[in-house]
């Protein structure tokens, strides 16, 4: 569906929403709007415990849009009661007519650890998944005792419930997306992923649903495609590219995710670990605290290989890059680290690759 005044949608296109560090969560309110605008399918709600809580944020999306579909990518199944959660996504999906997605990821292990949570496992994200089914259908559960936790009694207060939420999940490894295809529908991958990345990902996804009986073909797969348009001045492309791969490069395990996927040699994380100036930021968040400075130098040890899983150059050469990666095996490409206002451009140019 368009909304009256924007141009035709493209599914297949999306973006984050408040992309790393916001300082008002009031910018989503005009963020939402030109996407429908320009025509993008889908906004993506990534949480930090800061300005962007994730129900929060759904809810002001719901609210301001007429089309766009909307999910969290992600938030964690641990942090909220699963009646809370269940309630959460019914009134997101009767909100938004059957636009929301359930967004859902295994969790950072520092921020994790902050919470006194451990981080998921993929037998707890099975068995909530389960749950969440069950409640949306208007079943009363009675005494569940699995994986997700040991509950007495599971009911969202309203027996006539019977609504088909969809659920995603962000997935990397073979585990996680052998697990995303037999009983999730939206799989968001990650920023900085070779095309060998995501090929081997969609081919782990599909053969899983296969082999569980489901319908591969009805599975999203979006890839997380850093996206830097134009001429960009030298700071704003230190904190789209630079800052955000050694966010997640400095990170305990998660470090080890990205290179692990990518095949890429763990050794150059080590170095990158132990190097003065990134090693300085201790428990601090790169892309939070980081000068221009410290980026420059950080953006010296970064191999070109791993800050070159990205579209650069004008709006064409990005709208082909994106739509390249569509030739990967995703379904749908989310355009990371842009705004609607930077990814219009590329929009338009995506609509003349495609057609012609």
């Amino acid at each position: 569906m368009d909304t009256p005044g924007s141009k035709p949608q493209l599914p297949e296109l999306g973006f984050y929403t408040l992309a790393g560090h916001a300082e008002s969560p009031r910018e989503l309110v005009h963020e939402i709007r030109r996407a429908e605008e320009i025509g993008l399918g889908a906004a993506f709600i990534g949480e930090r415990w800061n300005v962007k809580e994730a129900a929060s944020l759904s809810g002001a999306a719901g609210a301001v849009s007429e089309s766009i579909a909307i999910a969290t990518a992600a938030t964690n199944h641990s942090t909220r009661h699963p009646v809370i959660t269940g309630s959460y996504a019914t009134t997101m999906h009767r909100l938004t007519g059957g636009r929301f997605t359930l967004g859902l990821g295994r969790g950072i292990k520092p921020l994790m650890d902050m919470l006194g949570l451990p981080v998921a496992t993929i037998a707890q994200l099975e068995d909530f998944a389960g749950l969440m089914r069950r409640l949306w259908h208007g079943e009363t559960i009675v005494g569940h005792d699995g994986p997700a936790g040991r509950y007495d009694v599971l009911r969202l207060l309203d027996a006539s419930f019977d609504e088909d939420v969809r659920l995603g999940l962000t997935a990397w490894g073979p585990k996680t997306c052998a697990l995303a295809g037999r009983a999730f529908d939206q799989v968001v991958l990650h920023t900085f992923f070779t095309d060998e990345a995501v090929q081997r990902c969609a081919a782990d996804i599909r053969r899983a649903a296969e082999q569980a009986g489901r319908d591969p073909g009805a599975i999203e797969i979006w890839s997380v495609y850093a996206t830097v348009c134009g001429d960009v001045a030298p700071d704003a492309l230190l904190k789209k590219v630079t800052a955000r791969l050694a966010t997640y490069l400095q990170l305990p395990g998660y470090g080890e995710g990205l290179v692990k996927a990518n095949g890429w040699d763990p050794a150059v994380l080590a170095r990158f670990r132990s190097d003065t100036v990134v090693a300085s930021f201790g428990r601090e968040v790169i892309d939070q605290v980081a000068t221009a400075d410290q980026l420059e130098h950080i953006a010296s040890i970064l191999p070109d290989e791993w800050t070159g899983t990205a579209a650069y150059g004008t709006a064409e050469q990005c709208a082909r890059a994106v739509r390249a990666q569509l030739d990967q095996g995703a379904t749908g490409v989310l355009m990371h680290g842009a705004t609607p206002d930077e990814l219009a451009p590329v929009v338009d140019a995506y609509r003349k690759v495609v057609s012609g």
